[in-house]
């Protein structure tokens, strides 16, 4: 029987919240009743809410915020929330779950494009590269010299990484194999090394060793400023931190403070604690790269989330279990 209380030969409607890689808008118009957001202009809360009433399952991004009130709305109609994104902090999955709203993500499918953009970060950090970009593109270049714009090397150094899930051991293989540095992780549900990399009882160890951090954990409440004044004060004072994570596993503004107070070195960023709005002193600083949460962003990745989150929604209008349940 169908999931829906549509009848047999209706479609089910699916509502997306923002705009995804046209091949994919075509398959979800292909097999379902698809509202799509050719303007891509995010959705308010009382949009979000009609969504819930008006189709059988939303697709939202993680920029979307569900959050309880959304969940809860007045005869809601919609029975799953399939996000189009590895990570799912930005639904209230509590409330999903009592109010008995599947969820589900798209993993596996981002790994490379993510690991791709953390060494993007550690590399464009330890050379300096996109102070190097703005000083030519301002024209403020006078030509080579041998003390200009000295960075650090990375090949040789040491890397640690905070969590060592699927884009964690996939960033060791570009940087163990690819620039030679000796990596070293800590991650509580991992007991022992792999691909080159060892691990480390503890996450000071590894603030303590590394000359790089890259943090690949999750967004959960014990990991909300994971990285705060007293961890930015156990790493070394030339290291350089990266976060394509999620940006609430920072304390922004203790990040700020190290970096104002030359504690560390210098910094990496794809995702922010408030994003998209990014604290003023980061926007000033020369020692930070800033990117705009793109860690996920190449056309094959795209596509291939949007495919997952479809084969989710599929499988759930067909009565069967969900590839990827998050509840």
């Amino acid at each position: 029987m169908s999931r829906t209380h549509m009848t047999a030969s209706a479609k089910p409607t699916v509502i997306v919240t923002r705009k995804i890689p046209a091949a994919v808008e075509r398959e979800i118009a292909a097999r379902f009743d698809a509202r799509l957001n050719p303007d891509d202009t995010p959705m308010s809360a009382d949009a979000l809410k009609e969504a819930m009433r008006t189709a059988d399952a939303l697709l939202p991004c993680v920029a979307d915020r569900i959050t309880a009130d959304i969940l809860n709305t007045p005869n809601r109609r919609v029975k799953l929330v399939a996000n189009y994104g590895v990570g799912f902090n930005n639904i209230d999955i509590a409330a999903a779950k009592a109010a008995g709203v599947l969820v589900s993500n798209t993993p596996e499918v981002l790994t490379e494009a993510t690991a791709d953009l953390a060494m993007t970060l550690l590399l464009m950090a330890a050379r300096r590269a996109g102070e190097g970009e703005r000083h030519v593109r301002h024209g403020q270049w006078t030509g080579w010299r041998p003390t200009h714009m000295m960075g650090t090397m990375v090949t040789g150094k040491t890397l640690g990484l905070v969590g060592f899930g699927r884009i964690a051991r996939a960033v060791t293989k570009k940087a163990h194999d690819g620039f030679g540095m000796k990596v070293i992780f800590h991650d509580p549900l991992v007991a022992g090394g792999a691909l080159g990399a060892e691990p480390r009882e503890t996450l000071d160890a590894v603030l303590q060793e590394a000359d790089f951090v890259s943090l690949h954990c999750p967004a959960l409440p014990e990991t909300r400023h994971l990285m705060n004044a007293q961890r930015f004060a156990q790493m070394k004072p030339l290291a350089i931190l990266i976060n394509t994570a999620r940006g609430d596993v920072v304390d922004e503004a203790a990040l700020v403070a190290a970096l104002a107070g030359r504690q560390i070195a210098g910094a990496g960023l794809d995702v922010y604690e408030r994003e998209p709005a990014v604290s003023p002193e980061l926007l000033s600083m020369e020692n930070v790269v800033l990117l705009p949460h793109l860690g996920s962003a190449t056309l094959e990745t795209r596509e291939a989330m949007g495919r997952r989150a479809l084969e989710n929604i599929t499988l759930f209008f067909a009565g069967a279990a969900l590839r990827d349940r998050v509840v």
